[in-house]
């Protein structure tokens, strides 16, 4: 029988060392269990450190964690002394170069290998982007941009440097997604025309006026270096360490947060690309901030034997009709969202991160004989991306896929806050344009503050 799973050395294909010659190195220098040599070990610069950034650190520290960079002195202080990190884990962190601006730690950090960067969405294509420009791999959180100009603007620099990158949607590195592709491509509910998917988000506020009130700057925050390249304001705790998310100039709003997480499963398994038209509704939003629900409308072309597919988002409550089929009393999704593919022979429902896929109703899912599996499963999303660097081979949410996922998410958003015109937006990928509503081409970048060009 065909192996199910593989290991890290087997997942990637090949290691650094089967690249590096047939030098003869003594024993004591290549190390033992647990000691791995030293040209095997990637030196890794973090950019953001409080919040998700911690455990993306910690997720990379088989490795030498050698920078750390936060605009908040207060979030390294408090990274370094979590209890969840090893007494080992600490004393590399307590070595690593500490830094406010990532800039100052890319000029002076020569020998990093790759950077993670785990910022909010404003930042995140200004820091990858000078990292990519050194020869710096790249592992960034999602959403992986602010707009749609810099998601294809990485995804062309990542090609052009030849660095190996990721984006953080940790479920598609999940058994759940792998599943799911296995059973669509295994005719398992037939052709699927339709896909609904939800989110319990947003869990912060939205459809907001920005604050009026100007506090003093913490003396431990560099609030220049965290407005990045976006329009000045003064500082409120209304933006960091975390409420950031739902305010235009600095997130993506529900759609971007999740969207990387549950969209991200129907545009892998039906291989979607770029849609023809996008539209919107949602409650009311403001000049500074994201509306509190939404629902957006896709439709993507013919892909191949894959027929025309609708696929519909819906966010801050608001939930798709409740399938035929689906036995009362049971959730769709979960609590936090998920998604349901409407095929000619069934469904096929998930959870938030493509967990616990399952074909609709139960009795269907235990007569279906399930197909051996296929895809080469994952080690996890960040032990990917490390071994993916060392053995010179491309992971599978790399920008090349990941920057054109975040391009359709944040179409989305462009639908919403054009919906007064009442028109479907009609969008010509290759060329980057919406061709019926030029106005709407406004909001595929934004100008950034002087010193911060792309």
């Amino acid at each position: 029988m065909k192996k199910t799973s593989i290991s890290r050395r087997e997942f990637m294909g090949r290691t650094a060392a089967a690249t590096a010659g047939l030098m003869i190195v003594p024993r004591h220098v290549l190390g033992g269990p647990g000691y791995p040599p030293p040209s095997d070990t990637l030196n890794i610069g973090c950019i953001g450190v409080g919040g998700k950034g911690s455990s993306d650190i910690r997720s990379c520290s088989s490795e030498n964690i050698a920078a750390l960079c936060d605009v908040d002195d207060t979030m390294i202080a408090q990274f370094i002394k979590s209890d969840r990190n090893t007494p080992k884990q600490q004393a590399m962190y307590e070595k690593a170069g500490k830094y406010r601006d990532f800039r100052v730690m890319l000029e002076k950090e020569k020998g990093l290998d790759a950077v993670t960067v785990t910022t909010p969405d404003h930042t995140h294509a200004v820091a990858a982007l000078m990292a990519m420009r050194m020869g710096k791999h790249a592992f960034v959180q999602k959403p992986l941009t602010h707009t749609i100009k810099e998601a294809r603007l990485l995804a062309q620099t990542a090609a052009e440097m030849k660095v190996i990158t990721q984006m953080g949607n940790q479920g598609h590195a999940g058994e759940g997604g792998r599943l799911i592709n296995e059973w669509i491509w295994d005719g398992a509910i037939g052709e699927v025309r339709e896909v609904h998917c939800f989110t319990n988000r947003p869990i912060w506020p939205q459809g907001i006026d920005a604050p009026k009130e100007i506090p003093s700057v913490p003396s431990t925050l560099d609030w220049n270096v965290w407005l990045g390249p976006a329009r000045f304001r003064p500082y409120h705790p209304a933006y960091h360490p975390f409420k950031w998310r739902g305010f235009w100039d600095f997130g993506t709003g529900a759609l971007g947060d999740m969207g990387a997480h549950i969209l991200d499963h129907p545009f892998w398994a039906l291989k979607l690309g770029h849609p023809t038209t996008v539209e919107a509704s949602s409650t009311p939003y403001t000049e500074d901030s994201c509306p509190l629900a939404e629902i957006v409308t896709y439709e993507f072309p013919q892909r191949g034997e894959m027929p025309p597919v609708t696929l519909k988002w819906f966010d801050g409550g608001l939930l798709p009709p409740r399938p035929e089929g689906l036995e009362p009393g049971r959730m769709m999704g979960d609590s936090g969202g998920g998604g349901i593919f409407y095929g000619s022979k069934g469904m096929l429902m998930f959870s938030t991160y493509g967990n616990h896929p399952r074909i609709v109703p139960e009795a269907k899912m235990k007569d279906y004989q399930r197909p051996e599996k296929s895809i080469p499963r994952s080690p996890g999303i960040h032990e990917e991306w490390i071994a993916a660097i060392k053995a010179g081979e491309k992971s599978t949410t790399d920008f090349s896929y990941s920057g054109l996922l975040t391009e359709v998410m944040l179409l989305g958003n462009v639908a919403v806050r054009m919906q007064e015109h009442k028109t479907k937006l009609e969008w010509h990928g290759a060329n980057m344009e919406f061709r019926n509503l030029p106005e709407a081409n406004a909001l595929l970048h934004f100008q950034y503050r002087p010193g911060w060009e792309l």
